[in-house]
């Protein structure tokens, strides 16, 4: 094995299978999010904060437990969130109408334009990210990111029930 394979954590080919796909995930994650939060902070915004707007607008106008819940994150940690984004007016919090003493996550119109002028341009990053596969490699990893990141859900919903 070549030493920039060797200088990567996870990569090491004796390594339990289970512990070397944690370890490579693990890395690949924390990359990917530090290079979002590279191309977000002149904005002032972070990886986090955009991956709560895009809860927001994928559940359509989830609860703070809902949003938390589609992130794996803490009530907490997504209040918090919630308190930023709402000061940099990306967010607002609306009365559920079903039931009163709930409130709803909206994403608010200063959102909406801030990624109508950014998509693009953030799509292209992530091509340039993912280039070192091919579109079938792509579709395979993401297919079995998606059935494990299930199969992790039920798993902690089975944990959470019991």
């Amino acid at each position: 094995m070549d030493a920039s394979r060797k200088a990567l954590p996870g990569l090491d080919p004796d390594l339990d299978p289970s512990v070397r796909a944690f370890r490579v995930l693990l890395s690949t994650g924390q990359r990917l999010h530090y290079l979002m939060d590279e191309r977000l902070r002149p904005d002032g915004l972070t990886t986090q904060q955009a991956a709560l707007l895009t809860v927001v607008k994928a559940l359509d106008g989830p609860s703070v437990t809902e949003a938390a819940r589609a992130l794996g994150t803490t009530h907490q940690n997504a209040a918090q969130l919630v308190t930023a984004l709402t000061r940099k007016d990306f967010l607002r919090t609306e009365p559920d109408p079903a039931d009163r003493r709930r409130s709803r996550l909206i994403a608010t119109e200063t959102s909406e334009a801030y990624w109508r002028q950014r998509d693009a341009s953030d799509h292209t990053a992530m091509a340039a990210w993912f280039s070192a596969l091919t579109p079938d490699e792509l579709q395979t990893l993401t297919s079995l990111a998606e059935r494990l990141l299930t199969a992790l859900s039920r798993s902690r919903d089975r944990g959470a029930a019991e």
